[in-house]
This record gives C-alpha cells, sequence and structure tokens, in this order.
C-alpha cells in the first residue's frame, strides 16, 4: 500500500513537471506560432518573401518542438 501511495505521487509530480517544463522553449514555440497566424494575414506576397518568411517560421517550429522532446 505505502508502495502504491508514493508511486501515485511519483506520477503526479511527473505530470505536474511534464507540462510545466521548459517554459522558454514554450513560449518561443507560442511566440512562433501567433507570427504564424499574422503572417499568413499579412496583405499579397511582398515579393516572394511573406512566403519566404511563413516557410521559415514553419521551420522554426519544428526545430522547437524537436528541442522541447529532445530535452525531456
Amino acid at each position: 500500500m505505502k508502495n502504491t501511495i508514493l508511486s501515485l505521487i511519483f506520477t503526479v509530480g511527473l505530470i505536474g513537471s511534464a507540462s510545466a517544463d521548459q517554459p522558454n522553449m514554450q513560449s518561443a514555440l507560442n511566440h512562433l506560432r501567433e507570427a504564424k497566424i499574422a503572417l499568413q494575414a499579412a496583405d499579397n506576397n511582398k515579393g516572394g518573401w511573406r512566403v519566404a518568411a511563413i516557410e521559415s517560421v514553419n521551420k522554426a517550429i519544428s526545430e522547437t518542438e524537436k528541442g522541447i522532446r529532445f530535452a525531456r
């Protein structure tokens, strides 16, 4: 019984820390997603630079997500 309670406390602690870990990376990811939305809402293509910026943001989102997963 004591081991079960300790296991439960440990598991709950891990779940709580998993959602709160890496606040700077999570913040960066949120900002990147907001930037993507703003770029998508921009008028016309700006000589191709808007599309290039969206592609760069998509790459940055992907790399940030990989970094978050790696550090877990």
